[in-house]
């Protein structure tokens, strides 16, 4: 991940060494360790806390992949982060490869990496683990709890299985996936397990199966983009390497060029068994897991609910999102629903930040509003 701004301080937290920490799918894990880091500090009451998540490939180092969040919005907004204000907490998810036990980790059974043994998580396993973060740190409630695509999806969990922990829950780009998106993410996968190199998921450090996860990478950012941002930015163009596909079978039109190089990238910073399982995860993720149906999980919820759905989204369409919002209002939550405008598709939460930021301070405002009001 890239240098952004610096954490006040980070962490790992070790648990379940004398019990093992039991999982939604059945497996367990004995010792769990969850990278953390935390930017500001907690005030006086301990009533600050900001549970920040990340997305697929994201780190615990929220200042290093969202650091426009720490910045005043556009039209004279403060910042959604305010060191000022808040005390921002970020966990790395299970089965990462930043920090956190995931297939990179040394399985106690073996003293070797998990690799393909390590078990199937779910988003529910990450929230659990989070929140014995949050008492490890002596956060007992949290002000807010925020993230976009699979970092929404904690949010929405934590307000589910915490209802007394969660003051406002934002999610961005966030909905159980269709199956369009269960479709692509097992081409990924596919694209990963079929690479010669992956050998079942026991690759040895250094030499991961790079052309499969970087094919997998190119179809997930086809997901993320949009066809009009695409049609914009690369039309029919040559490759700007000089390459032509009009004379060539193995010449590239542009947007190949640009997938190619995105999954060139990836693989220098991403483990392909991490990848895999995080894709499971984002599958199986439905509110209703654990509970006798969606409508009894969404009556849980105490929180103030805003989602907010990304115009040309296209992997968590902005009708899904507005479809969950008025399922939850029909269960009795309080909860809003916002279209962000974007032609960046799902990555316009990434693209547009200074947008999504002013966005999400106007409805942090109005959360305010109504807690005065009340």
């Amino acid at each position: 991940m890239g240098a952004g701004l610096q954490p006040t301080r980070e962490g790992d937290l070790t648990f379940a060494v004398d019990a093992p920490f039991r999982l939604e799918a059945g497996g367990a894990l004995q010792p769990v360790t969850i990278r953390y880091a935390i930017y500001g500090e907690l005030n006086a009451e301990r009533d600050n806390a900001v549970l920040a998540c990340h997305a697929l490939s994201g780190s615990a180092r929220v200042g290093d992949w969202w650091p426009e969040m720490f910045e005043p919005a556009n039209k004279g907004a403060g910042a959604v982060f305010d060191l000022e204000r808040d005390c921002i907490v970020c966990t790395n998810i299970l089965g990462s490869c930043y920090g956190s036990s995931g297939p990179t980790s040394v399985n106690p059974a073996t003293q070797q990496p998990y690799g393909p043994d390590f078990p199937l998580v779910h988003i529910r396993d990450i929230v659990h683990a989070q929140a014995i973060v949050m008492d490890a740190l002596g956060i007992e409630h949290l002000r807010t709890v925020i993230g976009a695509s699979i970092g929404g999806m904690q949010t929405l969990q934590w307000a589910v299985d915490y209802p007394d922990r969660v003051g406002h829950c934002i999610a961005i780009g966030t909905a159980p996936l269709s199956a369009m998106g269960l479709a692509l993410n097992h081409l990924q996968r596919r694209a990963i397990l079929q690479d010669p190199k992956f050998q079942d998921g026991r690759y040895l450090a250094g030499q991961q199966p790079v052309d499969g996860l970087a094919l997998a990478r190119a179809i997930a950012m086809c997901s993320y983009k949009s066809a009009e941002l695409f049609g914009e930015r690369y039309a029919r163009k040559p490759n700007r390497n000089g390459e032509d596909p009009l004379r060539s079978l193995h010449g590239r039109f542009d947007v190949a060029g640009y997938l190619d190089y995105q999954g060139e990238k990836f693989v220098q910073r991403f483990d392909a068994n991490s990848y895999l399982v995080i894709s499971k995860l984002m599958d199986t993720f439905d509110l209703e897991h654990g509970y006798k149906s969606q409508l009894a999980a969404l009556k849980r919820i105490e929180a103030h609910v805003s989602l907010i759905g990304i115009s040309s989204d296209w992997l968590f369409p902005p009708e899904d999102v507005r479809a969950l919002a008025e399922r939850m209002r029909a269960a009795g939550v309080e909860c809003d629903y916002t279209q962000f405008e974007s032609a960046h598709g799902h990555d316009g939460f990434l693209a547009e930040v200074e947008a999504i930021a002013a966005l999400v301070n106007r409805r942090v405002d109005a959360k305010r509003g109504l807690e005065r009001a009340g």
